[in-house]
């Protein structure tokens, strides 16, 4: 004799089982998932992007993330997550990107950084670690983001050992275009006509604390950047519309009327990825006034 609701197979009919499962869609929010055997580790980057496709992991792709993955975890003994400031794209370089990884307790900061730079390549370096709190979040605790881009306008930027890092192209530019198309930059404003994708639930708007161009020990010039956050290939579009503008191609007074999304105005193409570097990370004021009086450590 069967119990009531139980087939000659004595399984259950499959028709009640669908009936009593119920999904909901939760939000999760961030949460420092640790033990206390465990530490946070704050890693400053240097790299040379030529040899990636960027900084986020892909499938079959060489990026930066991936390597460090493959090395924390190597070390950990275990898979291991790396949690990146920015997420630089294909042969964009950097000098101080920051990263964050979750570690067994008995890695402190500098045994970890020497044992990284004993098995990463040649092309990736941590140039500093530090302890941090379990809940740090590299990304999301930043506060300002710095970069650098180089355009060689001198002959010499041609040569195999200055091309590499920057835009070579070899031609004179009109400063005062240059430096009156950067101070429109500066402020709170949106920036999607300088984005090739938006990030929508972040919004356009980006407040750029720092724009200026300076000289480039006699190869050319370099555009300095700081703000509180950065949409997808926003400082090549900016530098490739202001080069545009300094080549005499298009007034500089269309700079406000970008920044302002007018219809009927497109930005320039981006300027090429190697002259690009993130130089720098700030979570605190102080550490962005410090940036800002200081040398980047560019080749």
């Amino acid at each position: 004799m069967r119990s009531r609701g139980v087939n000659a197979a004595g399984r259950r009919p499959e028709r009640r089982v669908r009936d009593r499962l119920t999904l909901t869609r939760v939000h999760v929010a961030f949460a420092a998932v640790s033990s206390p055997n465990e530490r946070r580790i704050k890693l400053t980057l240097q790299y040379d992007g030529g040899g990636f496709y960027g900084w986020q992991v892909q499938p079959g792709a060489r990026t930066i993330q991936g390597v460090l993955e493959e090395a924390v975890s190597r070390l950990a003994n275990r898979p291991t997550t790396v949690v990146g400031a920015g997420r630089t794209d294909r042969g964009v370089h950097a000098t101080g990107q920051v990263a964050s990884v979750l570690v067994p307790e008995k890695w402190t900061a500098e045994s970890l950084r020497r044992a990284l730079n004993a098995i990463l390549p040649h092309d990736v370096r941590v140039s500093a670690a530090e302890e941090v709190p379990l809940d740090f979040h590299a990304r999301f605790d930043a506060t300002a983001r710095s970069y650098v881009y180089r355009v060689g306008t001198s002959e010499a930027a041609l040569s195999p050992f200055r091309r590499r890092w920057c835009w070579p192209l070899a031609r004179d530019l009109d400063r005062s275009a240059l430096d009156a198309a950067a101070r429109e930059i500066v402020g709170d404003h949106s920036f999607r006509a300088f984005a090739k994708a938006g990030q929508e639930e972040r919004g356009d708007r980006c407040t750029v604390m720092r724009a200026e161009w300076r000289d480039w020990r006699g190869l050319g010039v370099e555009f300095h950047v700081t703000a509180n956050r950065f949409l997808h290939h926003m400082v090549r579009y900016l530098v490739g519309t202001m080069v545009e503008m300094a080549l005499g191609r298009r007034p500089v007074e269309e700079m406000a009327h970008l920044l302002a999304d007018e219809p009927g105005l497109e930005t320039s193409p981006p300027a090429p990825p190697e002259g690009l570097f993130l130089t720098h990370v700030a979570y605190n004021e102080t550490e962005r006034q410090l940036e800002e009086a200081g040398n980047e450590d560019l080749p």
